[in-house]
């Protein structure tokens, strides 16, 4: 997830490459059900809108599917990291104890102390799960942070905050420390 969606859309998926030569590509689905994506109707990215016709699962949340208009490698490639999006007002309310990782964005990210560290930008994911990217008060770069239970305890929607406990930061005896 990027972060810089509007409001109104929740990324639920994205296209990765070319799966043969007949237009077929692969989909990584961050849907709860990773199947569902296909029956949310059509899905938008990239400046257009797409029709999952069909679906072969590869691993949990990876499929090869096939897009309505797309029938060669060529057009296959050219959807090739698009992230595709749908209308919140498509998916159903989360439960009690659930939210979309959408709602993360803009609450303010604060210490343990209370101090404030920063807002949040985003909750991307390359593969090895959710980070949380916090914008520091203080400017700067990014502050990357693993969505953990641990890192992040404390969700408040109400008070609009997270509480983050960054990992410790260790060394590896013998190796230089950047500093």
């Amino acid at each position: 997830m990027t972060g810089r969606q509007p409001a109104d859309r929740i990324l639920v998926g994205r296209f990765g490459a070319p799966h043969g030569v007949r237009g077929e590509l692969r989909l990584q689905s961050f849907t709860q059900d990773p199947a569902a994506i296909a029956k949310y109707g059509p899905l938008s990215g990239g400046g257009r809108t797409y029709q999952i016709t069909s679906l072969r699962p590869v691993k949990d949340n990876l499929f090869v599917a096939r897009v309505a208009g797309i029938s060669d490698r060529t057009a296959a490639e050219a959807l090739t990291n698009i992230e595709l999006f749908i209308s919140r007002a498509a998916l159903p309310p989360p439960d009690e104890d659930e939210f979309y990782l959408a709602d993360l964005i803009g609450l303010e990210a604060i210490d343990e102390a209370g101090g404030v560290v920063g807002k949040v930008i985003g909750v991307p994911n390359y593969g090895a799960g959710d980070i949380l990217e916090i914008a520091p008060v203080a400017g700067g770069e990014s502050l990357l942070l693993p969505f953990t239970k641990a890192v992040v305890p404390v969700i408040d929607f109400s008070a609009r905050r997270v509480t983050v406990v960054p990992p410790e930061v260790t060394t590896v005896p013998g190796e230089p420390v950047d500093g």
